[in-house]
């Protein structure tokens, strides 16, 4: 029994959940869903507290990504004045990964087009 692998971009979680439920009909061996943003990063930062002049986020101790909240915001879309000028957004930061078996390989490949998956 030979795996075979599909990475797929969504527009919300809600629509990766979705097509995760038909996939576990088709028995995908493995089915993960995970958000992602051009800086890496675990999405929402604490920001800085000017009142308390908190700045955790720049003390040297602190791991790299909790230094995406600056990367971030210099980014020229930080304002959501602009797109950034580099290709702009897509609308799709979530990734769907599936395992499955080659056999069912063309069903999985179908089902997330279904869905509205990007592959």
């Amino acid at each position: 029994m030979s795996e075979q692998s599909i990475l797929a971009y969504f527009k919300t979680p809600e629509e990766a959940e979705g097509v995760s439920r038909k996939l576990q009909a088709l028995r995908a061996e493995e089915i993960t869903i995970s958000r992602f943003s051009r800086f890496g990063g675990g999405g929402q930062q604490a920001g800085v507290n000017p009142v308390t002049g908190n700045l955790a986020s720049m003390d040297s101790m602190t791991a790299v990504s909790d230094h995406t909240g600056i990367l971030s915001a210099a980014h020229t879309s930080g304002s959501g004045m602009s797109h950034g000028g580099d290709g702009g957004p897509t609308g799709r930061d979530i990734l769907l990964t599936v395992i499955v078996d080659s056999a069912v390989h063309g069903q999985a490949l179908a089902l997330i087009e279904e869905a509205g998956g990007m592959i």
